[in-house]
């Protein structure tokens, strides 16, 4: 029975490599290599059945719906993120693609396509390591999180090319799936929160987007897509996304097994791979100076480059479609940068204490609105965290000192009790605190020493 073997191995590899930190899929990769190791040394018959492969792609479809569900105008349009992203990916495939061709002796189709696998930044990873450090709602972490939405369309695009299907006359209908809008909506506020919820997501992202997107000649990854973005605006959206998670995930261990069993990666593939590992600094020294470009501070462009070092899973569904045959040495170099990524941007602000002296002078003198310095005023007390503790706090304070300012974590804005028009940067009011305890700041024109008070 494989299937026994592979839910043993990849629990247990996955397991392992968790537990040194590292993301769970590398250790899925490595059960995926390690049962196609035993089956070459064993009388063992494991190999990729039709099965696994179904469930690979049912991953991958769900993958591509929760990314349409994240899918929100408002946070990749804005120039850090549509220029960053399209610079970053024309600059390394420029670069790569000659590389390629002369060093490995590929045709251009080949050396092209493999640039744009390795262009592509890990959302997987970087989303864990930002949501681990609760850095997802900093600016930096929306910068990244933005770059990577856009380099996922482009993958989309990639795909939908590479496969070469030719759409049918009955494409034409996708144009009228906005009318469908308010009914998958009063569909999504009727399924409630229980499995009724997670088999609406299944039907959208499989039968509708996957199968019907087939049905007239369309990739089905490009109909997954489409049909999370049509829910991106629901309040409900997050909610679902959540609701599919562990289903999402659980059919992407077939997706990472599966090209684990495919094959041992022979010396030309770890070579391939070494290779690719010594050059993904250069991706992070790109970003950083493109974010640069765009007048971010070099902290931000330094931690959003940071957790775009490294290589993308995309990358490996888009070689799944447009070239195979590179599957198992884009795995390897993907693990590795996952290997090296995951404990570096653990010790991001580390790093970039220790280098700042040299990286700030590289910083623009105009400063991007978002990062403008945020001016306190006369202000002589701040009051950070308006929960029970908090407000009591305020109140108590505000018979005494007029010149106070509050923040109120429900909308996570700036209140000003006594200078309504002052301006506050976007940065401090998109801070998302707990609301569990209050801190009280109390600011002086020749210093700033800090009272807290913190309670549960």
């Amino acid at each position: 029975m494989p299937e026994a073997l592979w839910i043993s191995f990849a629990f247990v590899l996955g397991l392992t490599v968790k537990a040194i930190g590292l993301p769970p899929l590398v250790g899925y990769l490595a059960a995926g290599f390690v049962l196609s190791g035993l089956s070459a040394a064993t009388d063992l018959a494991i190999e990729a059945t039709d099965v696994l492969e179904h469930i690979a792609h049912l991953g991958v479809l769900l993958l591509l719906f929760t990314v349409g569900l994240k899918l929100k105008l408002r946070s990749i349009i804005s120039p850090e993120v549509i220029g960053g992203s399209l610079l970053h990916f024309g600059i390394t495939c420029a670069v790569f693609t000659p590389g390629l061709y002369l060093l490995m002796e590929l045709t251009w189709q080949t050396a092209f396509l493999l640039a744009i696998a390795l262009s592509f930044s890990s959302t997987v990873l970087a989303a864990k390591v930002l949501e681990t450090k609760r850095e997802l709602r900093a600016f930096h972490g929306r910068v990244a999180i933005g770059i990577l939405i856009m380099q996922d369309l482009i993958a989309l695009v990639v795909m939908s090319l590479a496969a070469g299907q030719t759409p049918s006359q009955w494409a034409l209908i996708i144009f009228g799936l906005p009318l469908l809008r308010p009914l998958l909506f009063k569909l999504l506020d009727a399924s409630g929160h229980d499995e009724l919820l997670v088999l609406l997501g299944l039907l959208l992202a499989l039968v509708l987007g996957g199968l019907g997107f087939e049905a007239v000649g369309l990739s089905s990854e490009l109909g997954a897509l489409v049909l999370g973005a049509m829910l991106a605006n629901h309040p409900r959206a997050q909610e679902l996304a959540k609701s599919l998670w562990s289903v999402k995930e659980m059919f992407l261990v077939g997706f990472f097994l599966q090209i684990g069993i495919g094959g041992l990666p022979d010396g030309e593939a770890l070579l391939f791979a070494a290779v690719a590992l010594l050059v993904v600094p250069l991706k992070g020294v790109l970003f950083f100076f493109l974010l640069l470009a765009f007048r971010l501070r070099s902290r931000s462009s330094f931690l959003s480059a940071l957790s775009l070092t490294n290589y993308s899973e995309f990358g490996l569904i888009v070689a799944s479609v447009a070239l195979p045959e590179w599957l198992v040495p884009l795995a390897i170099t993907v693990a590795l940068s996952f290997v090296v990524s995951a404990p570096v941007n653990r010790l991001s602000h580390t790093v970039y204490e220790r280098f700042s002296a040299r990286l700030a002078p590289f910083e623009s003198q105009r400063r991007h609105p978002d990062e403008q310095p945020i001016s306190l005023g006369n202000t002589r007390l701040l009051v950070m965290g308006m929960g029970r503790t908090g407000s009591a706090a305020y109140d108590q304070l505000a018979r005494e000192e007029p010149l106070i300012k509050r923040l109120t974590p429900t909308r996570q804005r700036w209140k000003n009790t006594r200078r309504k028009d002052e301006m506050w940067s976007s940065e401090m009011r998109r801070t998302s605190l707990s609301g569990r305890g209050c801190t009280c700041r109390r600011l002086k024109p020749s210093s700033l020493p800090w009272a807290t008070s913190k309670a549960n």
